[in-house]
């Protein structure tokens, strides 16, 4: 057997990989980023320490709430569009397999978000002040993205400076408009 024939059935097959990395990226980096972008303005708005935790706290929960609903509806609606197309030609249809696959989904997906999630809520635990907390937030989202970035094109074997790259900076614009616009509109809004 040639070198590259015995390579060739030795490596995995990455593309396979796709799905379930689009899917954990997506909840990870969107825990990250929403929780983040929350945290940051509601911290534009209220330059106070407590409500920038809370409102990361609640973004944390609604977050891994509403993906895990979501991925599972999701999961349930292709079921069910599968399911229907069998009985229309004729096929078998299996059995109901997709609650249990819906379950798993909604999980993994509640999971990675609350773990993107967790990470600028863990840099403000320690810091008390106001500026401390932002800039926490700050560095320690970056480091989150850059890992996410490079942990998924390290898994997919596809090119890390792009995809670091790309996910930093997606996630300082969704941050920096979140900042931006509530720092504008916080002035009028008294809680």
């Amino acid at each position: 057997m040639a070198l590259d024939e015995l390579k060739a059935t030795t490596e995995p097959d990455y593309g396979k990989r796709a799905q379930w990395l689009r899917a954990a990226a997506l909840g990870a980096n969107d825990g990250l980023v929403s929780t983040a972008s929350m945290m940051l303005g509601v911290g534009a708005a209220r330059p106070e320490p407590g409500p920038m935790v809370l409102a990361g706290l609640a973004g944390l929960v609604a977050g891994a709430c509403s993906m895990a609903i979501g991925e599972f509806v999701s999961v349930r609606a292709q079921s069910d569009v599968v399911r229907a197309q069998a009985r229309r030609e004729g096929g078998d249809e299996e059995k109901d397999s997709g609650f249990s696959a819906a379950v798993k989904a909604a999980a993994a997906s509640a999971a990675a978000f609350g773990g993107g999630a967790a990470a600028p809520l863990a840099a403000v635990a320690f810091v008390g002040s106001y500026k401390g907390k932002v800039t926490a937030v700050a560095v320690a989202s970056t480091a989150a993205l850059a890992g996410f970035g490079l942990g998924g094109a390290w898994l997919g074997r596809a090119p890390m400076g792009r995809a670091v790259v790309r996910a930093v900076v997606g996630g300082w614009l969704a941050m920096a408009v979140s900042f931006g616009i509530m720092k504008a509109v916080g002035g009028f809004v008294s809680l």
